[in-house]
């Protein structure tokens, strides 16, 4: 077990080492990341999750389905206690409160979800990855984006329904949504693409891997660290409780292994970036947020650990 956890968590954290002290020491511009943000969300994960599901049998689709709403619950459960907190306890404003109950309910899913379960539970582990992106693209992803969009002008109930609506469109017509849906249909439809297909998709997806967790670190290395009480706790939420939660849910449901394990072991991925990119667009980098994507990750490193060991496979 001590191998399997090594495997699986020493590249993960290598290359965001790597990709920290490259921002810190000013090698790679760790401010300016829109570019390789773009390149990672528009090209390289949707291509890497397409190739990876297509290649996925009918039944394993259609035995993955119960994932989908453990992980909408337990990505909405901690996404509405934690904007709660962040409004009437913490006092944010509301675009700051959106990103940081982003940064704590969404999962670093883009990044080390993928390495993580491949590494862990071999190549059925890249299915529950695209399906995590899926829900938390189509739940509280669009729902941080009306809120940003509501900070932004003073609108009536209507008009923030509007921006739901399109902030939800938006939403779906990302290429790292469309791609692992597309793929799913295709897979449930017995349809298998070209090898030659494949092998071009194949050749932008490889980068996926190396580049989100680089990228993580990047981000990582421009965030000041200031621990207070809104911190410990988006730490304790989203390092703890919310893997608690899918493990309560899938038990309730009676999921079967290894799903059940996948989806947990997804959710106890520590705090995501999205938050930060998406505020970063609304002028909206709190330091609340940068501070809980860094003790987060950090953190993860025990209590990854002790996911794994308790959710991995025995060999």
């Amino acid at each position: 077990m001590t191998t399997i956890i090594a495997y699986a968590l020493v590249p993960v954290f290598f290359v965001m080492i790597l990709g920290y002290f490259a921002g810190k020491k000013g090698i790679v511009d760790n401010k300016n990341i829109s570019s390789l943000n773009h390149t990672l969300m528009m090209f390289a994960l949707p291509a890497a999750l397409f190739t990876a599901i297509a290649k996925t049998s009918h039944k394993v689709v259609v035995d993955n389905a119960s994932s989908m709403l453990v992980l909408a619950i337990a990505l909405l459960i901690i996404y509405i206690f934690i904007i709660m907190l962040q409004y009437k306890f913490f006092k944010l404003n509301m675009a700051d409160g959106a990103v940081q109950s982003l940064t704590v309910a969404f999962p670093n899913f883009a990044s080390i979800g993928l390495p993580l379960l491949v590494s862990v539970f071999g190549p059925s582990g890249a299915l529950p990855v695209a399906i995590a992106i899926a829900v938390g693209s189509v739940t509280i992803s669009p729902l941080t984006l009306t809120f940003l969009e509501l900070s932004k002008q003073g609108t009536s109930s209507s008009s923030g329904f509007s921006k739901f609506v399109s902030a939800l469109r938006k939403s779906v017509t990302r290429p790292i949504f469309i791609a692992p849906v597309v793929a799913v249909i295709l897979a449930l439809c017995d349809i298998h693409m070209p090898d030659l297909v494949n092998n071009m998709l194949s050749v932008i997806g490889a980068a996926t891997a190396g580049l989100g967790l680089f990228l993580t670190g990047l981000i990582l290395s421009a965030q000041p660290i200031r621990i207070n009480g809104n911190v410990v706790l988006g730490v304790l939420l989203k390092n703890i409780i919310q893997p608690l939660i899918a493990y309560l849910i899938v038990r309730w449901l009676n999921v079967p292994q290894p799903l059940a394990g996948q989806v947990v072991l997804l959710i106890a991925i520590p705090a995501g970036f999205f938050g930060l990119v998406f505020g970063a667009n609304y002028g909206a980098r709190p330091a609340v947020s940068g501070s809980t994507l860094v003790a987060s990750s950090l953190f993860s490193i025990i209590s990854l650990a002790v996911a794994i060991y308790f959710l991995a496979p025995v060999q």
